[in-house]
């Protein structure tokens, strides 16, 4: 039995709605290294739920100020 915790890999259209944001805002935070990149699945391409869920977290932060 697997102790790590399952990873679900997220299409763009679940991604853009996630974050809120249109896919031209999302490539071009990832070429400025601010938001999560995605893996290749063979000739498609996919985001982890978590990564995406941690960078959600760390926007939150940033606009409340840690509280």
């Amino acid at each position: 039995m697997s102790t790590q915790p399952q990873r679900r890999i997220l299409r763009m259209p679940e991604v853009r709605q996630m974050v809120g944001l249109g896919k031209t805002a999302i490539y071009d935070r990832i070429k400025a290294h601010t938001f999560p990149g995605p893996i290749k699945m063979g000739r498609a391409s996919g985001w982890v739920e978590e990564e995406i869920q941690q960078w959600l977290d760390q926007q939150i932060l940033a606009t409340r100020g840690g509280h």
